[in-house]
């Protein structure tokens, strides 16, 4: 695959796109250091122009070219979980352009655990990286602003088309879903959680001694940096969705089938009452598998000419609170075109 890399360097190089794959979802990725060619990822997403985006980074030893006044807890937080799904919130450094950072003083990075990421990653760096020689790679999400994240290269190809130059395939994404989202920028301030993901609070307060605070992920308080993934509707099918606790899911169904719905149904028990539904995912019902397959199965189910998409309520303990987190955004902006 070494050709592929040296292609997709001189792409970056170049200001075009590449998709690549991280152990998350797909990215969209471009030159963080290059205004232009990051404007290429809001047009070919359709994405608001003050929505940040992570850069991702081959390992920690860059930081200090994307951040500054960088805490100590930040050192320990990369030094614990990456290569993994943490994106930390930092000050941006001066040379960051605000086409990354939505217009703030504050920046997303990660180093992702992909294998193609990480490689793809190294190879830039090794080739000089980007603008300036920073060696960064802008990579929201690799899908049209809003929808579901891609977690395999053929959803990126379906969803973007021409618009990326390159799609690196890795295969499917082990985790499924978007990394956790740490705001260290606070000065003096506490950790605070923006967005949930594979990394739980309490893995991190194992880690620093003290779990981060989350100050109301619908509501963030005045202050907190915007994120990606943020908004109340976001992670979204076409199709109209709705969540239904398992009690009331035979009722809700019999009462679709008798009025001569077709809907996909998306269940992680085994309901006998599921035979009526037109199309069925059936999720496994742990946590890390769920997630890992969540966004396929929304794919399959939008696909799928479905009027609706019942989904079954999963547990609201802190073990599936990120993708609780998904499916309440996928929600609230399902159905929207």
């Amino acid at each position: 695959m070494s050709l592929e890399y040296d292609l997709a360097v001189k792409l970056l190089q170049s200001g075009e796109l590449v998709a690549f794959p991280t152990e998350t979802v797909y990215g969209l990725g471009a030159d963080a250091a290059n205004p232009d060619a990051v404007a290429r990822i809001f047009a070919a997403k359709g994405r608001p122009a003050n929505h940040p985006v992570i850069v991702h980074l081959a390992g920690a030893g860059q930081l200090d070219q994307w951040a500054r006044d960088i805490p100590p807890v930040a050192w320990e937080l990369a030094e614990a979980f990456w290569p993994g799904p943490l994106t930390l919130i930092l000050k941006r450094a001066p040379a960051v352009p605000l086409a990354v950072t939505g217009g703030q003083d504050t920046v997303g990075v990660r180093v992702p655990a992909h294998p193609v990421a990480l490689d793809l990653l190294r190879a830039y760096a090794e080739a000089g990286g980007g603008r300036g020689g920073l060696c960064g790679i802008a990579a929201p999400s690799a899908n049209r602003f809003g929808r579901i994240s891609p977690t395999d290269a053929a959803h990126v190809r379906d969803e973007l088309g021409d618009a990326v130059a390159l799609v690196l395939d890795g295969g499917r994404c082990p985790v499924g879903i978007e990394s956790t989202i740490i705001d260290l920028s606070n000065d003096n301030g506490p950790l605070r959680l923006l967005r949930p993901g594979h990394i739980t609070p309490e893995q991190i307060r194992g880690v620093v001694g003290v779990a981060p605070e989350s100050p109301g992920l619908r509501k963030p308080q005045q202050g907190t940096p915007r994120v990606s993934g943020s908004l109340d509707a976001h992670y979204a099918p076409r199709t109209p969705m709705r969540v239904v606790d398992t009690a009331q899911l035979r009722e809700t169904l019999a009462a679709l089938s008798a009025a001569g719905k077709r809907f996909g149904l998306l269940v992680y028990s085994s309901p006998d009452s599921s035979a009526s539904a037109h199309s069925l995912r059936q999720m496994p019902n742990d946590p890390e598998g769920y997630a890992r397959e969540l966004y396929a199965a929304l794919r399959d189910l939008d696909a799928a000419g479905n009027e609706l998409i019942v989904v079954e309520r999963i547990p609201e303990s802190p073990a599936w609170a990120a993708v609780n987190d998904r499916l309440r955004r996928a929600a609230c902006g399902a159905g929207n075109s």
